[in-house]
């Protein structure tokens, strides 16, 4: 009959360790994240610490990445360099500690243990900021480490040039196998580049990322200022493609068009900023929606200033055989299809949603939600998406237009130059300044104040980007009044030379 026990035996021993606790079963350490991702998806951040603590180390022919094993001796202070760059510095006192008593022979090896997991493992939202690339996991031995007398150290490279942070790490709650982040027993010090984390104790490690983000007075300003400009460029670009449409001609000029489709991608662009902010607490789908549209109209507007920048190119540049079959309809395609095309593919993913804007401070104040590319439970695919669509894009465009501007500057010093009429030319100079800061507004060159809100004139270019780029639909009109003017006053010049002619022979 024993024999006939034993098989059973077997089966409810593998069967408590199946579905207990996972303290005792023991992995290689290459395994051990694998493992628990397999086997314990909720739990993985405590699975990953107690079998890190009780792994099977076993040499093998190629390095795990992102993992890195030791041995260290209590005498010294260790020192870890990772593959990204990231230091850590482990003090004598935390080895001694490591085996539950203090060591005091210094021939006495310490397994020591760090690993490097992604953020998306911990399921925890902080309003103080997000996880940077990289979690730190740091283990010496098998027992906990902490209270530490001399902190260890961990330098965070290349970090803090992203906005201010906080060094935190993984705190378990006693009643649950949930988690947060937390502060306690750390110190967080920056230079220009890099985070400086001191903490008296080892568990996995991390910096929570705030962009900054100005004083909070001054982000309501900003708000306000978002929401008159955009009305009100609402309101004049209305105006202006209904007078369009009032007075439009049987066939009116290439350049006219193209205007007032940029016109009409200001507008929409207008509308959507301001009904993704006023509707950003609606259901979760509508708000996908709307930032979606927001990002088409966006991109859109991009668009179509460098499409004005590329017919102020034939206007100026090429001048003679110009001829393009069907050259509206191509320009449309573009301009309004690109845009469609990216927004599709942003869809796909989810990467739209809600977008907070928060003051890293004490007290967490909420300045602004906005329909937009989402800020919680964002991962590195949305993150690089928002980085290529919106940044690359701009970029792109505003250093073709920039390329196109200087062009027709260097043309007009150039026609300037050829004219020996000295009277007039300070008012000719004034005009010419006029173009050019208006033909700047028409090319979207004030969306390129996006990449000075940065450093220590982040403030004044964050002021000046937001009046600009907000009251850019008023903008837009001024620079049609003046050229409809300029345009009448030389039509009545030439009928009035016309008239004179006439008369006089």
């Amino acid at each position: 009959m024993r024999p006939s026990l034993l098989p059973i035996f077997i089966f409810f021993s593998v069967m408590s360790v199946g579905e207990g606790s996972f303290e005792n079963v023991s992995s290689e350490c290459h395994k051990v994240l694998n493992d628990c991702m397999e086997m314990h998806s909720s739990t993985i951040p405590r699975c990953v610490e107690t079998k890190m603590r009780n792994c099977r180390r076993r040499r093998t022919r190629m390095n795990t990445p992102g993992l890195y094993l030791k041995t260290v001796s209590p005498s010294i202070e260790a020192r870890v360099d990772t593959e990204y760059g990231h230091v850590i510095y482990i003090p004598s006192e935390a080895v001694q500690k490591s085996n539950g008593k203090q060591l005091k022979t210094s021939g006495h090896q310490v397994d020591l243990t760090v690993s490097i997991l992604s953020p998306s493992l911990f399921e925890a939202h902080s309003n103080e900021g997000s996880p940077h690339e990289q979690i730190l996991g740091v283990w010496l031995g098998k027992q906990d480490v902490h209270n530490l007398s001399d902190p260890i150290r961990i330098i965070f490279v290349n970090a803090s040039q992203n906005g201010t942070g906080k060094c935190v790490f993984w705190k378990l709650s006693n009643n649950s196998e949930q988690g947060n982040w937390s502060t306690d027993g750390c110190k967080t010090t920056q230079n220009s580049t890099d985070f400086i984390c001191e903490c008296n104790h080892l568990s996995f490690f991390a910096m929570l990322i705030s962009p900054d983000v100005p004083d909070p007075a001054h982000v309501q300003r900003l708000v306000y200022i978002s929401y008159i400009g955009s009305s009100l460029s609402v309101v004049f670009t209305i105006i202006i493609i209904v007078l369009f449409l009032c007075h439009r001609k049987s066939k009116a000029e290439h350049s006219v068009i193209i205007h007032m489709q940029l016109t009409g991608s200001l507008l929409l662009l207008h509308l959507f900023f301001l009904a993704s902010s006023i509707w950003s607490k609606t259901e979760w789908v509508f708000c996908q929606s709307l930032g979606l549209m927001l990002h088409w109209a966006l991109l859109a507007t991009f668009t179509w200033t460098a499409i004005e920048g590329f017919h102020l190119y034939l206007l100026l540049v090429q001048v003679f055989n110009i001829y393009i079959r069907r050259y509206l309809l191509k320009l449309s395609l573009v301009g309004w299809g690109l845009p469609t095309i990216t927004v599709m593919i942003c869809g796909v993913v989810g990467a739209y949603g809600k977008y907070t804007i928060t003051k890293n401070s004490s007290d967490i104040i909420v300045a602004m939600d906005l329909c937009w590319f989402k800020t919680e439970n964002e991962n590195s695919i949305h993150r690089a998406m928002r980085y290529v669509t919106v940044n690359g894009y701009l970029g792109l465009a505003l250093l073709f237009n920039v390329i196109i501007l200087a062009v027709m500057v260097v043309k007009m010093w150039q026609l300037r130059a050829r004219s020996v009429q000295a009277r007039g030319r300070v008012r000719r100079k004034w005009k010419d300044l006029a173009t050019v800061l208006g033909l700047s507004c028409v090319l979207g060159l004030p969306w390129g104040l996006a990449f000075t809100i940065y450093g220590p004139l982040s403030l004044a270019g964050t002021y000046l980007f937001n009046i600009l780029n907000a009251f850019q639909g008023v903008l837009m009109f001024l620079w049609l009044l003046s050229i409809t003017c300029k345009s009448i006053q030389e039509e009545q010049k030439s009928t009035k030379d016309f008239t004179q002619s006439h008369l006089s022979s």
